[in-house]
């Protein structure tokens, strides 16, 4: 029997998703990212300096942090503080690697970009709906610079989205949910560029193996995930600031 979705998409269907822009004061750029139940607050903070082992180089430098706030999830989690859990420094290095990606940091010059992505409430997919929303928020941030006059042109090489894909019962589906993701049998998270180019896969099969045609079903259904998640993002960074 096909599974059944419980929000009742089609399997190649996201979750409505949005980008509401400006969302906090201070941050250069501050998006809160919503998929579905998912909703992530993304921000991007500027220094005006690098890592001693980039200055003088002319190089900028981008890195990223991600909690989980207490919260976000149905039992309380603790705060992360002495020392972070493996998971959280996987994701946190995931989004940081992901978004370089989009910048082009020897244009970007000796300024470091501090994204920081806050998940306020979690239904699957949060490391994936930082990366999403965290780009918008990259991009107002570095408006921000070159509307100071503090850089000359923009330094975004392309658009960055991420989606999150999963076998439950041999068939592929696109932006899981938690009970999917918690069903799945085999799940995995895609980060593309706006050509739709690969910049990262990271797929586990928790019960049974798959096979080459499934993993071939899984990134043609991310494509079309990341599509419809890079069409929203031009909606949203076409809009004008709040």
């Amino acid at each position: 029997m096909l599974w059944q979705r419980p929000d009742g998409r089609q399997p190649n269907e996201i979750r409505p998703v949005s980008f509401q822009r400006g969302y906090t004061k201070y941050a250069a750029g501050s998006v809160l990212a919503c998929c579905g139940e998912t909703k992530v607050l993304c921000t991007v903070s500027v220094e005006e300096s690098v890592p001693r082992w980039l200055k003088d180089s002319g190089q900028g430098w981008l890195t990223a942090e991600y909690r989980m706030l207490p919260g976000a999830t149905s039992d309380r989690n603790r705060r992360e503080t002495l020392k972070l859990s493996g998971r959280t420094q996987e994701i946190q290095r995931l989004i940081g690697r992901s978004l370089r990606a989009a910048v082009d940091l020897d244009a970007l010059g000796e300024f470091t970009l501090l994204v920081d992505a806050d998940v306020i409430q979690a239904d699957g997919g949060t490391r994936t709906t930082s990366i999403t929303g965290s780009y918008v928020a990259l991009v107002d941030a570095l408006n921000s610079l070159k509307n100071r006059g503090l850089i000359e042109a923009l330094p975004i090489k392309q658009a960055i989205a991420a989606i999150s894909v999963g076998l439950i019962e041999d068939q592929a589906f696109v932006d899981l949910n938690y009970p999917e993701d918690f069903a799945a049998d085999v799940d995995m998270n895609v980060v593309m560029t706006g050509n739709l180019d690969l910049i990262e896969v990271q797929g586990t099969a928790e019960a049974n193996q798959f096979s080459r045609a499934q993993l071939n079903d899984l990134l043609d259904g991310a494509e079309l995930g990341v599509k419809a998640l890079l069409a929203a993002q031009t909606i949203a960074l076409e809009s004008p600031l709040p």
